[in-house]
């Protein structure tokens, strides 16, 4: 099954960082394989560090390195994963990378004399990298912009997606905006306001997310839903619940009992067959019923983090 024209999906954060943006890419990624059709995956991080190779792992986490030698984040690992496809330099794309290719061109006299800006020359080259992921002959094209929505760092990204969505026009492109929904014991309630305001902080972008994933602990109750859809001006079926799960590869399955797939196909316009997920929910079971332990030492320089060796872990598991 081939799509005429690639989609683009964007996936952003907001109110906290490391909400599991990775897991959720992966996720989509995973069902819209279940429903034949071809997808990749890419990840903006919005640091100036050329690539995570020189960050502390205590801060950053693990450095996955692909298969063409690249050092990269550590949601690479997830997609790869997940989609069960190899990444590749191309899938990582830092802020640090896009100005150093900006400045050796600008050294090299490509812009005729032009002053370099931000817009359009960080922003244009930002979408350079995006399209060229299009060029791989895939139906979508999953892109994730690392950081929180209101940080000066990520504005650029936010910018350069904005300007591809209005390019390929929105029945070809989707935003789905991941939240944190916190939980106070004080008042034992859930509150939707620190993910309204996310939302109007992207709203003042120019960019109006098509879905809103909320990240809890616990289940929310229905007036939350009933409050975001709402407020954040999206469709009821378009607000969903992303609960924290014991087993990472449960995500795919959670996700899709509130129909996440099939709206995101509804909202791109794509009249996709159900998903065949039997294998993925065999390998889920086979982890949740394992009735026999193994006990491995890992040896390390920085194992009081487990991100810091995420993939040997996955691997072991």
């Amino acid at each position: 099954m081939k799509l005429s024209k690639p989609k683009y999906i964007f996936v952003t954060g907001g109110v906290a960082s490391s909400l599991g943006k990775g897991i959720i890419s992966a996720s989509i990624a995973r069902l819209l394989q279940a429903r034949g059709y071809s997808v990749t995956i890419q990840k903006l991080d919005p640091y100036i560090n050329v690539d995570p190779g020189t960050l502390n792992p205590y801060e950053h986490g693990e450095c996955y390195v692909t298969e063409d030698g690249a050092e990269t984040d550590l949601d690479l690992g997830h997609y790869e994963r997940f989609t069960n496809q190899p990444t590749s330099k191309a899938n990582n794309v830092t802020t640090g990378k896009i100005y150093k290719s900006v400045i050796e061109k600008e050294r090299k006299g490509e812009y005729l004399g032009k002053t370099v800006q931000v817009i359009p020359h960080i922003t244009d080259e930002i979408k350079r990298r995006i399209y060229a992921m299009a060029e791989e002959d895939v139906d979508v094209v999953i892109t994730e912009i690392g950081g929180t929505v209101g940080d000066i760092e990520s504005q650029p990204f936010l910018e350069a997606v904005r300007q591809i969505s209005l390019e390929v026009g929105r029945e070809n492109s989707l935003f789905i905006h991941v939240t944190l929904v916190p939980f106070l014991r004080g008042s034992d309630e859930h509150k939707s306001k620190p993910t309204q305001h996310s939302v109007k902080e992207l709203q003042g972008m120019g960019i109006n997310p098509n879905l809103i994933v909320l990240r809890c602990d616990e289940p929310l109750e229905p007036s939350i839903f009933q409050k975001i859809s709402m407020f954040c001006n999206v469709k009821p079926d378009c607000v969903i619940e992303n609960i924290t799960l014991p087993c990472l590869y449960e995500a795919p399955l959670m996700l899709e009992q509130s129909h996440f797939s099939s709206v995101v196909c509804r909202e791109l316009g794509i009249d996709a067959p159900a998903p065949k997920l039997t294998e993925w929910e065999h390998m889920v079971e086979r982890i949740k019923h394992a009735d026999r332990r193994v006990t491995i030492g890992l040896v390390g320089k920085y194992v009081q983090l487990h991100d810091a060796y995420l993939s040997v872990a996955e691997a072991l598991r």
